[in-house]
């Protein structure tokens, strides 16, 4: 897929830029960009390098992820990032990371929004997928606030800096944002697995 623009009431999502190495460079400095991203730490100026001239155009050359860079309407300094990848059955995963001066302002729920309109509508994603590392609030609190639906504690499930972690998954479905899905959608019943006991519940969340 060639890269594409989109938009919001306040935002403009497009895809990142050569010229853009200094800002990525800074704002990855963030520790906690670091601590809760699979960002490099250290990061260093090869490893911005390396994410726009690779990572980036490789990812929209072979449609198996579709990055972008959110910047103001009116143009500015980059605000976050955002991407959408691996598609597995047609279901994507969403991830991003929003530069420290500019959080607490729904940047990045508009963002996420935005990106999920466009994966239901124009990439037939039947089911976005947010995944983050057990007690990143600040990233629950993105997902919770678009809507996703918090399904449990996947163990072992994010592997990071050479540690695999626990993770939280959450759900946004075609549905939740009033659109139509590709496919019909039987939900199961809501039942307890067999091999959990009726006092327990189905999924740790």
């Amino acid at each position: 897929m060639e890269p594409t623009t989109l938009t919001t009431d306040r935002l403009t999502l497009d895809t990142f830029r050569p010229e853009d190495l200094d800002e990525v460079l800074a704002h990855c400095q963030d520790p906690d960009i670091q601590r809760w991203t699979t960002v490099p730490s250290p990061y260093v100026r090869q490893d911005a390098e390396f994410f726009l001239n690779r990572i980036v155009p490789d990812g929209w050359r072979n449609d198996t992820e579709y990055t972008f860079a959110v910047r103001l309407r009116q143009g500015g300094p980059i605000l976050a990032a955002a991407a959408l990848h691996h598609p597995r059955s047609g279901s994507w995963e969403v991830g991003f990371w929003t530069a420290k001066e500019h959080r607490g302002r729904g940047y990045m729920t508009e963002t996420v929004l935005a990106l999920a309109r466009w994966a239901f509508k124009d990439l037939a994603c039947t089911r976005l997928e947010w995944r983050a590392e057990v007690g990143n609030v600040g990233s629950l609190a993105t997902a919770e606030k678009a809507g996703f639906r918090i399904e449990g504690v996947l163990r072992a499930a994010l592997p990071n800096k050479g540690v695999l972690r626990d993770s939280w998954v959450g759900s946004l479905l075609p549905s939740d944002l009033g659109l139509p899905g590709s496919l019909p959608y039987l939900p199961a019943p809501q039942a307890a697995p067999r091999s959990a006991p009726p006092s327990a519940p189905a999924f740790e969340a």
